[in-house]
């Protein structure tokens, strides 16, 4: 096993066991017996912090192997700042200055984790459509920042912005989920512009698991039948196909 995949699967595993943790405490405290007070309460928030940040962390994972490996990289450095700004709003008596300066940290990050999260999904689902979905991705990815920008500044100026900047930020809201739902719907009906999909026995796809290290499933076959037909050249019987262009 690569380095890369170790630490995914631990970095799945400490996910998975915080969001455990925390639900089990969410349990417990709505379980409990008597009226909801105030730690109980806070309890049950960090349970929805923690789980809406192990979904985002699981967002970023998904990147891992691909060209796109960065942006997952950064998500996970990103989601840090909600997580612990977070825990500090939910459980620090804190004075009304330090309560805004946090509370607007809170807010720049997470609408760049949210952002994040929502990208590596979109490149693992479109980069390697058709062009026509790719453009719808690349613009979609566009909105998505831009909305984000803007949503930042407003956080962090608070200032009363007038109407028409109001009605423009729903707008790209608006075409950004589109895009987001357009992107995903298109990029699960084929396979990707050029390709062809081939079913392998369950047997077969673990053991090119347990071999293919950093390459995705789908590579490790691609370089599988590469090497067989390259192999295969001459063989009786067997009428390889013709090469193409490679990139």
């Amino acid at each position: 096993m690569t380095a890369t995949a170790g630490a995914r699967t631990h970095i799945v595993r400490l996910t998975i066991g915080s969001f455990s943790l925390a639900a089990l405490l969410g349990v417990v405290a709505l379980l409990g017996g008597g009226a909801l007070g105030r730690t109980e309460g806070r309890v049950l928030l960090t349970t929805v912090l923690v789980g809406v940040a192990s979904v985002a962390v699981l967002c970023y994972l998904a990147t891992g192997g691909t060209p796109y490996q960065l942006v997952g990289v950064a998500g996970g450095a990103v989601v840090a700042v909600p997580i612990l700004t977070g825990l500090v709003l939910i459980w620090a008596d804190l004075g009304q200055d330090a309560v805004d300066l946090v509370g607007r940290t809170f807010g720049v990050g997470t609408t760049a984790a949210a952002t994040l999260a929502q990208a590596c999904l979109l490149l693992v689902l479109g980069a390697r459509g058709r062009p026509a979905v790719r453009w719808l991705l690349a613009g979609t990815l566009a909105l998505a920042t831009v909305l984000a920008v803007a949503l930042s500044a407003l956080l962090v100026t608070q200032d009363d912005p007038p109407g028409v900047v109001l009605r423009g930020m729903g707008v790209l809201a608006i075409l950004d989920v589109l895009g987001t739902v357009v992107v995903s719907a298109l990029s699960r009906l084929g396979p990707p512009a050029g390709t062809a999909s081939v079913t392998i026995p369950a047997t077969l796809a673990t053991r090119v698991d347990a071999v293919r290290g950093e390459l995705s499933r789908d590579e490790a076959v691609q370089h599988a039948v590469e090497a067989w037909l390259a192999t295969s050249r001459g063989s009786p019987g067997i009428v390889p196909a013709a090469p193409g262009p490679r990139s």
